[in-house]
């Protein structure tokens, strides 16, 4: 068996025994989820569910790859700007939940410590002679070369863009961490099919992680992963399609969370434009359907399915 397979299942291994026990003290801690007043109604009776599981995704990941990826700079910088992310998502639950100011970080704030990680992703990858700051786009044999300046302000669109992706999919449980699942196992092959083994590790280790996370997530949600998991996650993605020197393939991979993004964009967008009107009953797009009378199983699992398409479409441009 592959060292990616084997960092998959200890990932896996490692949520699915610090779960139970994650979940009782963050009820302990009194650690539950607000619910937004303005949301569909049906998500009320998940107030109080406790939030920040995030933690579990993140040391089940970084143990099985701190245990099993090659150490290599690539690896390490993929960590670094995960746990980095989660870092930032991490203070801003514990604002919102154990200080009680619903705002959490100041988007600003917010913003800014994202924007420094990532512009130091873009300066190591655009100093880095193996890497560069050259970006295939797919389906053709056109290259793009950012220089060294356009290039880190490149990666802090696409790492600030992704993270915040991801964060507005966590909306219906089992959601982001299932969609993130499928596309970690999507890089995971793209990055051995490059030869680029540590960073399939790493991707598969996130995979586990994030299924193991699913049988706690799933509807109805024991636990829900909050800015911890979801911009750490988001992070992860963008790390993996700059490392692996696959800027562009995100946009197909990630496709599902590029919809949620622009669903979000076109609703503020137009009732800015028409003084009140909607494209959407609701935005993220997902509420949408659930305002439509969809059950939430019934998105989550089509929207694993889009996932998958995504996923598959993302493969094919790098191959053809």
């Amino acid at each position: 068996m592959s060292h990616e397979a084997y960092s998959a299942l200890l990932a896996f291994a490692i949520v699915m025994v610090i779960g139970p026990t994650s979940i009782k003290l963050l009820k302990a801690l009194k650690f539950g989820q607000s619910i937004r007043q303005d949301g569909p109604s049906t998500h009320l009776k998940k107030a109080g569910t406790p939030t920040m599981g995030g933690v579990m995704i993140l040391l089940g990941a970084a143990l099985s790859t701190l245990i099993l990826a090659p150490r290599t700079l690539d690896v390490s910088w993929a960590l670094f700007l995960t746990l980095g992310f989660g870092a930032i998502g991490l203070a801003d639950d514990f604002i919102i939940v154990a200080l009680r100011r619903p705002l959490g970080l100041r988007a600003r704030h917010k913003l800014a410590l994202q924007a420094l990680l990532a512009a130091l992703l873009g300066i190591y990858v655009a100093t880095a002679p193996e890497l560069g700051t050259v970006v295939a786009v797919p389906f053709t044999s056109l290259r793009l070369d950012f220089g060294i300046v356009g290039y880190p302000l490149f990666v802090i669109f696409i790492m600030l863009a992704i993270s915040n992706a991801v964060n507005l999919a966590d909306g219906l449980d089992g959601l982001a961490a299932g969609t993130t699942a499928l596309a970690c196992v999507t890089y995971s092959i793209i990055a051995a099919f490059l030869e680029r083994h540590d960073l399939a590790v790493f991707a598969s280790a996130l995979a586990g992680a994030c299924v193991g996370f699913s049988w706690f997530n799933c509807h109805p949600a024991e636990v829900i992963m909050g800015d911890t998991g979801s911009l750490a996650l988001g992070a992860a993605l963008g790390g993996l399609a700059i490392l692996t020197k696959t800027e562009f393939l995100l946009i197909i991979i990630g496709g599902v969370f590029v919809l949620e993004a622009l669903s979000v964009v076109i609703q503020v967008t137009y009732f800015k434009l028409t003084g009140g009107k909607r494209v959407f009953k609701m935005s993220p797009i997902h509420h949408h359907f659930e305002l439509s009378g969809w059950k939430e199983p019934k998105i989550v699992t089509r929207f694993w399915i889009l996932g998958l398409v995504f996923s598959v479409l993302g493969f094919l441009a790098l191959v053809n």
